[in-house]
């Protein structure tokens, strides 16, 4: 199984913001530029991030991204959940199969699913910035940007 490429996004925009400094507001733009990846695909995912409530965000001068209050307590499983999007492993109806209804394949894998979630929310967005992965974030937001971000 491999994460998407949003829910890979995701996950490092959580992190990056997780390390910043309390209070700091970073841009869309310093984070695509940090991480090496198209902004346009960052501008996707933090509205993902801001509708879930996980992400607070403000327009203008003194605007910019910070964690919610909430996401201190967000675990591993549940926001690869979230943003993975995936209800199950398989789609029995499409296209469809002969042995829909008779088949313990999509329970089989469902269960897999929802241990391989539960054993990630073992995890929380603390754990996954512990050092020493807080101090290399914090090196690249220290970093002065390679070109002028928008």
């Amino acid at each position: 199984m491999q994460l998407n490429r949003f829910t890979d996004y995701g996950l490092r925009v959580l992190m990056y913001l997780h390390a910043s400094q309390p209070g700091e507001r970073t841009t869309i733009g310093q984070i695509a530029e940090r991480f090496g990846v198209p902004r346009n695909h960052l501008d996707k995912v933090v509205n993902r991030l801001v509708k879930l409530g996980w992400v607070d965000s403000r327009p203008g001068r003194s605007g910019g991204l910070l964690l919610a209050q909430r996401t201190e307590a967000l675990r591993l499983g549940d926001v690869l959940r979230e943003l993975e999007n995936h209800p199950a492993l398989i789609n029995c109806a499409e296209p469809p199969c002969p042995l829909s209804g008779n088949c313990h394949l999509n329970r089989a894998l469902g269960t897999a699913l929802n241990s391989f979630y539960e054993q990630l929310n073992q995890y929380s967005l603390p754990d996954l910035v512990a050092p020493p992965t807080a101090m290399l974030i914090q090196r690249l937001q220290a970093r002065p940007p390679l070109r002028a971000t928008t």
